[in-house]
């Protein structure tokens, strides 16, 4: 809140009314040896104006730099109306509408959002979204094992095309469930498909699938899919939503499509602010959805033909069974949803096709400039809005450089993916000029040139 309205008369007549003789009394159940001794030392109180100009300057530290840097995160243009409508004191402050009767507005954005997310994704059921693009994997992942009757197995096989940090998080959830994560490995930043062939008989529950993949390369997802259900593997598409915009979705993959999609949300209208927060998105065919974790949202109609919204399939009671529910979301991401069902009204199917087309465009140009210095080639081809650069010297002296000029140059992938040599992944989104471009351009031949000298 922007300030604190009690004053001292209010303070001492809240304590009078609940029989508490002061506010250390009020706290008394907090060990002593937990109390702090003396106060914190923060220095005396600021006025208004000092305050804000002090956070004003804290902020500034932070500067403007120009971002080159995906992996995951990705900068892009959100229209004024996205904030302004979704930071309204009807979504910024509402809880999980457990009270239909007093939750409409809420209960329609997100049903709002789960049709589109199911447009995307070309799947028949979505969830009013997970904690962030790592978790809603991991969930995934669990809901295959659940849910695949065909197989006994508690084995996922996966791919080093998925994004690492998606790869951690699901071990350490998995982990405890006794459910291993098998990796396969990449060739030409893709899925090798040698490697896949060599699983042919094993038995797993699932196979996750990135399209496009975290090295920035389109995979083979017909031929991953229709491997996979030939074995009774569930298919777990794990994508950016923005570039189902441009890209076949999950739902339409090989002869039978995927059976269960999930991702990161933030390209939907989600600043990077700093790490978060974010939300993940899960959807899945209509046969899986009494697996499928979190909350759901349904429409119907009333006595009198009017629409009304509610949550459906499952009780309050869901989110506090522990081990036996198929997860603990509740309240979740309502916020991160409602901005992004805002985004995606504005923009549109065009739009979304053409901030994707655009963010193609500006990498295209970026790599192009970029391997016309001396000591940088293109990884892989073809590439998304993402793509790997080979260096012939370590990648991280030349992003400090970088940094140190301002600018954000992109991902280093030396501890990630060895294999590769000096890697670096880069990213130009629309937001990306052709002034960007060459600023980026010029200071990454004085930092390879200073590095020579």
């Amino acid at each position: 809140m922007p300030f604190i309205p009690h004053t001292p008369q209010d303070v001492a007549g809240m304590l009078a009314t609940i029989g508490a003789g002061s506010i250390d009394e009020l706290f008394d159940e907090i060990p002593a040896d937990l109390a702090l001794d003396d106060a914190l030392p923060i220095g005396p109180g600021l006025t208004e104006p000092e305050i804000t100009r002090l956070m004003l300057a804290r902020a500034g530290q932070d500067g403007g730099p120009l971002c080159f840097l995906g992996a995951g995160a990705y900068e892009h243009h959100i229209p004024a109306a996205v904030w302004a409508l979704a930071t309204r004191g009807e979504f910024y402050s509402a809880y999980t509408p457990y009270q239909a009767e007093a939750s409409q507005g809420t209960l329609q954005i997100i049903y709002e959002f789960q049709s589109m997310m199911a447009g995307l994704t070309g799947l028949d059921v979505s969830n009013a979204s997970l904690y962030d693009g790592a978790t809603a994997f991991a969930e995934a992942c669990l809901m295959a094992v659940r849910a695949n009757r065909k197989s006994r197995s508690r084995r996922v096989l996966t791919t080093r095309a998925l994004t690492p940090v998606y790869r951690a998080v699901a071990r350490t959830m998995l982990s405890g469930q006794g459910i291993e994560l098998v990796e396969l490995p990449v060739e030409a930043g893709r899925t090798s498909l040698a490697a896949l062939q060599a699983m042919t008989g094993q038995d797993f529950a699932a196979l996750a699938i990135q399209q496009p993949g975290f090295l920035g390369v389109p995979e083979a997802v017909d031929a991953l899919t229709d491997w996979a259900h030939a074995g009774n593997l569930l298919v777990i598409g794990v994508c950016n939503p923005l570039w189902l915009a441009l890209l076949r979705p999950p739902g339409e993959w090989g002869q039978a499509g995927a059976d269960i999609a999930c991702g990161e949300g933030q390209p939907l209208g989600i600043p990077l602010a700093s790490g978060g927060p974010y939300f993940g998105y899960l959807t899945c065919r209509e046969a899986l959805v009494r697996q499928m974790p979190g909350r759901i949202v349904g429409r119907t109609l009333d006595l009198d033909g009017r629409p009304g919204y509610t949550l459906t399939l499952q009780a309050r009671e869901q989110h506090i069974r522990r081990s036996r529910a198929t997860s603990n979301i509740c309240t979740n991401q309502g916020l991160m949803v409602t901005a992004a069902t805002i985004f995606m009204t504005l923009l549109g199917a065009e739009g979304l096709r053409r901030v994707a087309a655009q963010c193609h465009a500006n990498t295209r140009d970026l790599v192009a400039a970029l391997t016309r210095l001396p000591g940088v080639s293109l990884a892989f081809e073809p590439f998304c809005h993402e793509a790997v650069l080979r260096f012939d010297r370590p990648v991280a002296p030349l992003l400090q450089a970088l940094s140190a000029r301002g600018i954000l140059g992109g991902f280093d992938l030396a501890a990630d993916y060895p294999e590769i040599g000096p890697g670096l992944l880069v990213c130009a989104t629309e937001m990306r000029t052709a002034e960007d471009i060459e600023c980026y351009v010029q200071a990454l031949g004085e930092a390879l040139a200073g590095r020579r000298a």
